[in-house]
């Protein structure tokens, strides 16, 4: 009982961390309205997205986005992340949560009020290179810099990882809301994934804001002095899972096979932990009862 009542208190406090102070009302939004949805229950999306290994999927996407200049200097310069860390944090936990779990309505309207902010957000590099949040290009590198990410960190720390057809099965689902949001050429396949960020290269480069970005989400991070352990183990699995190439870039400490060991340890630690605290997956349950037969997107 104590323990139950203890694995509640912290459960509910991490999920409104992450979801913001509405997060339960979202919640119950999202897997409780009933009605057609994007994608079906059993869809690789749904099992990627609703995993706790997202925590370190999604602090690994951050860094490698940054590498793009022309992306952080986007992310710099409007969207509030020193700020407002945690606000910038509920707001793409919930688009996550909307387009993977809630009805098509929803999901097409998250959509469409994303699409609304980047048609505002323009600017210039450090360098006086122009940018526009809506260019396909940009958008299809944050696309490929998410889905990589997010599919390492789950078939790494993930409860039920995804064999090869699976995998191809989450990158086309990830492209429709990829192509949702006006990005186009999205990868489907992993060889697809990997040469699309290898096509990337060049464009990449860590200037002074990347790797002050790197310092505010690994030395100086927003969070209470209580989850500071286990940001720790989230964010040296988030770093051990980057390609050598760009832990170099963000002038991180390099990462070689004992650190990389402990890391991971430290990363299926956490992972658990969080699947522990946050309680067995009732959201998806409900999902399925109330789902209605997905509209086909292509």
């Amino acid at each position: 009982m104590i323990l139950q009542s203890w694995r509640t208190r912290v459960g509910t406090a991490l999920f409104l961390r992450v979801a913001g102070p509405d997060g339960l009302e979202s919640r119950e939004r999202i897997h409780g309205t009933p009605g057609p949805r994007w994608f079906a229950p059993d869809a690789a999306i749904r099992r990627v997205h609703g995993d706790a290994s997202m925590f370190v999927g999604g602090l690994r996407a951050l860094l490698l986005q940054s590498l793009h200049p022309a992306a952080m200097a986007g992310v710099a310069g409007h969207s509030g992340y020193r700020g407002d860390p945690w606000g910038r944090l509920a707001r793409t936990s919930t688009f996550l949560a909307v387009t993977a779990f809630g009805t098509a309505d929803d999901a097409q309207a998250a959509v469409d009020r994303v699409r609304a902010v980047h048609a505002r957000v323009r600017g210039r590099t450090p360098d006086g290179v122009p940018y526009r949040a809506d260019d396909p290009e940009l958008l299809r590198w944050v696309h490929v810099a998410e889905v990589d990410s997010f599919l390492r960190a789950h078939q790494q720390f993930g409860r039920r990882p995804l064999d090869a057809a699976g995998a191809d099965a989450y990158l086309r689902d990830a492209a429709v809301v990829g192509r949702a949001l006006g990005a186009d050429d999205l990868p489907e396949t992993v060889p697809d994934l990997a040469a699309a960020l290898e096509g990337f290269r060049p464009a990449l480069a860590a200037g002074e804001q990347a790797r002050d970005t790197a310092r505010f989400l690994l030395d100086e991070p927003p969070v209470p002095s209580a989850m500071r352990a286990g940001y720790a183990l989230l964010s040296g699995a988030a770093v051990a899972t980057l390609p050598a190439w760009a832990v170099e870039e963000l002038g991180l400490r390099r990462v070689g096979r004992v650190r990389r060991a402990a890391a991971t340890a430290g990363g299926h630690v956490v992972t658990r932990g969080i699947r522990f605290v946050l309680g067995p997956d009732d959201a998806r349950r409900v999902s399925r009862d109330r789902d209605a037969p997905a509209p086909s997107r292509t």
